[in-house]
């Protein structure tokens, strides 16, 4: 499977809600929406949790994906990620890829031209 690399180095291809999405699959959204609601600890539903990936243009984002500041600073810059940003890797950054490492070796291998 092909990566959808998002604004932070996630593959949203692999992420369980854009997966749901593009299967159109009602009730793994409703999983993925009861996990993350555990999880996360706001009240997600399967429509909230549909996805069509970071920068995706229709609307169809998780709904933290309006306010991620991240993206927006992406989106701002007109980047595609985070790695092509000449302050990579900031601050904002450094927190996020202490939970998520992955993200960071995406990125890098990006800026590596990988």
């Amino acid at each position: 499977m092909k990566e959808l690399i998002a604004v932070c180095g996630l593959d949203c291809a692999v992420c369980p809600a854009y997966v749901a999405t593009m299967a159109n699959d009602k009730a793994a959204l409703a999983k993925v929406a009861e996990d993350w609601s555990k999880q996360f600890g706001f009240n997600a539903t399967a429509d909230s949790v549909r996805c069509h990936g970071c920068m995706a243009t229709d609307g169809v984002q998780v709904g933290h994906c309006a306010e991620c500041e991240m993206r927006l600073c992406a989106i701002g810059k007109k980047l595609s990620n985070c790695a092509e940003c000449k302050d990579y890797s900031c601050a904002q950054l450094a927190g996020f890829f202490k939970d998520c490492p992955d993200a960071k070796v995406r990125l890098d291998g990006l800026r590596a031209g990988k």
